[in-house]
């Protein structure tokens, strides 16, 4: 006989796994790198990653990219604090990527 897992084991983290939280960051100056990205968020905490999302032809910016922050909390006061903060010229929008 096999055991059958319930969903809610399926679904279920133990506390110490909290997953990062992935922010979307639009609107950014074309001129905006991954290191000036990164180092705007990590006055919020702790930074897994950051990509600035590029076009595949002529390497620029396409103006946007995501930020994974391991903290939620960390990535929601980044959220809060940085949507619409100015950067390079341009007024940032941050929110939680789906």
């Amino acid at each position: 006989m096999t055991a059958r897992a319930t969903t809610a084991q399926l679904t279920s983290r133990p506390a110490d796994k909290v997953l990062a939280m992935r922010l979307l960051v639009r609107n950014m100056s074309r001129k905006t790198t991954e290191k000036d990205l990164r180092d705007l968020f990590d006055s919020f905490g702790s930074v897994q990653s950051c990509v600035i999302v590029n076009d595949a032809e002529t390497g620029t910016s396409k103006g946007f990219g995501f930020v994974e922050m391991p903290k939620p909390g960390d990535a929601k006061a980044a959220i809060h604090h940085l949507n619409g903060f100015e950067l390079d010229g341009e007024i940032l929008r941050v929110k939680k990527s789906n």
